[in-house]
């Protein structure tokens, strides 16, 4: 006699299968920052000044200052990727970016990749770093077509579908973001903010940012997949 069990289990907003929860992993530990680098520009010529990430009370920080990117050590495709994110302090800047590879390829800041934005109120839109990705009505969200580009001065940002999926300020919000192939899927606490089809990369190194404000991550689940959820 065979028996088919099925478990689910819900966290926050989120409902993961027992089948889909044996093959996630973790990115952070809880208690350092082991399987991460930092790459911080301004650390080049004072490595005195202090990383901007760091670990306090079981939460992966981003202080925001100075300006940089916590990069994950191993390159990951065809995968979900589950953020829990919260603004400490006051509202303000960072990003999840994907497919990252070569750094500080734009602004002798940014390592080449497609950011998931995380700023308050515009949480889901991309902005295309050295790589691009195409979305439905591509001149209404981007911009006129004459002014798209990759790299310095040109049209980067490609808006969101809905600016009000966040959470007030203080609580904490769930980032969803699928990568299959050339594809890219994104939900902002469990609404459909950005959806984007063409890339020019399909693999890479995961990256948060610092950039200006303080925020803290409590879980960054990785789980492979062979499509897109709907």
């Amino acid at each position: 006699m065979k028996f088919n069990l099925s478990l689910f289990i819900f966290t926050g907003s989120l409902l993961f299968s027992f089948s889909a929860l044996a093959q996630s992993k973790s990115l952070f530990n809880g208690k350092d920052l082991t399987g991460w680098h930092a790459d911080i520009p301004k650390m080049d010529d004072n490595p005195d000044i202090k990383s901007p990430f760091l670990v306090r009370d079981g939460f992966l920080v981003s202080m925001g200052k100075p300006n940089g990117h916590l990069i994950t050590d191993k390159i990951y495709e065809n995968y979900r990727l589950d953020v829990e994110y919260r603004f400490a302090g006051e509202p303000g800047n960072c990003g999840v970016l994907v497919h990252a590879s070569e750094p500080r390829a734009l602004y002798d800041m940014f390592p080449k990749s497609i950011e998931v934005q995380m700023q308050h109120k515009e949480a889901g839109d991309f902005w295309c770093i050295v790589e691009d990705i195409s979305v439905p009505n591509m001149e209404a969200r981007r911009g006129p077509k004459a002014n798209w580009g990759i790299t310095e001065g040109k049209e980067r940002r490609i808006k969101n579908l809905t600016d009000y999926s966040e959470k007030p300020l203080g609580e904490w919000n769930t980032m969803r973001i699928e990568c299959l192939d050339r594809m890219l899927k994104v939900w902002v606490n469990g609404d459909l903010v950005n959806e984007g089809f063409n890339c020019t990369a399909n693999r890479g190194q995961i990256a948060l940012q610092a950039e200006g404000s303080e925020v803290e991550f409590h879980k960054i689940i990785l789980t492979p997949i062979t499509k897109l959820s709907n």
